[in-house]
């Protein structure tokens, strides 16, 4: 286990994205050095980064977006890890394999080297929102990262409403959670649902922040993305934020610009905050073992 220190600051890069995959890249690899010039030392990109979310339909010609791990996204983003001596979680859509295709995300270390992988557990298939058609569930279970600034967490967009993965990923160690996220209104939807799905949305991740003790960083996309002219597409709603182990926001971006946050990672924080709200002492771990039942009656 590497020697971490008691602070580092984590930064969130908030964007739009355009149909070219090359463009998004090359345009992530700029902010990535805005948000290191800033301070930054761990910084995570929004999920699918590469392109716009092409889930909104089932098309077979979208899985040439996908790529290998290495490869490509993180090749560039190594490059620019080792000069800036920081640390990128960098989501990708994974080709694995022919005919295995998971939504992804790779760890790169301050000298160039993927940490490790994490591939998404949890996949939605909703109106607009079709994953499975494309990603096979994750394989890997949950991940704690042993970097050079800390021990860092890792889970994808729809993980962020499961309170089990956030368990077991603090369990392991982590002192934050990252949640890369890809997340927005249906137009038709927003005058009447918008607000209690944005703040439900909000509200889960800081709730796991308290529970577990652990900073919670959320970076998401912004803008109206649609398929086709005619479609009603994503309003993406942006507000990447990030909230303290006692559920604080500490940082949080606007609904639609380009952004990036910054904030720092106090260890000594989560010591005190686990002192004196000990949720991980009274665990009852000897009772829980109905939770990996489907149901119970």
């Amino acid at each position: 286990m590497k020697k971490h220190p008691k602070k580092f600051k984590v930064g969130l890069i908030q964007l739009g994205f355009s149909k070219n995959p090359d463009d998004n890249l090359k345009k992530a690899i700029v902010w990535i050095e805005k948000a290191a010039k800033k301070g930054a030392q761990v910084i995570c990109l929004p999920e699918l980064f590469r392109s716009q979310y092409f889930c909104q339909s089932e098309n077979i010609d979208y899985y040439d977006l996908a790529e290998t791990i290495p490869g490509p996204s993180t090749d560039a983003v190594s490059k620019i890890a080792k000069k800036l001596k920081v640390v990128v979680v960098v989501p990708l859509f994974e080709k694995r394999a022919t005919g295995l295709y998971h939504n992804s995300l790779a760890v790169v270390n301050t000298k160039g080297e993927i940490a490790g992988v994490y591939r998404k557990m949890h996949i939605p298939d909703d109106p607009s929102y079709y994953e499975k058609y494309y990603f096979t569930p994750g394989d890997l279970g949950f991940k704690s990262f042993d970097t050079e600034y800390g021990n860092i967490g890792t889970l994808i967009c729809w993980d962020q409403w499961y309170p089990e993965g956030a368990r077991i990923t603090a369990l392991q160690g982590a002192s934050i959670l990252f949640y890369p996220t890809a997340i927005g209104w249906h137009p038709h939807e927003k005058k009447e649902h918008g607000k209690p799905q944005f703040e439900s949305w909000q509200t889960i991740q800081r709730s796991h922040a308290i529970a577990n003790g652990v900073y919670v960083a959320s970076v998401n996309r912004i803008g109206l993305e649609k398929e086709t002219k005619d479609a009603a597409g994503i309003e993406f709603w942006g507000n990447s934020f990030i909230c303290d182990p006692q559920g604080i926001i500490i940082a949080e971006a606007s609904h639609d610009k380009e952004e990036i946050l910054i904030a720092e990672v106090d260890l000594d924080r989560i010591e005190y905050i686990r002192r004196n709200w000990p949720f991980l002492r009274d665990r009852r771990i000897d009772a829980y073992g109905d939770i990996t039942k489907r149901f119970l009656k």
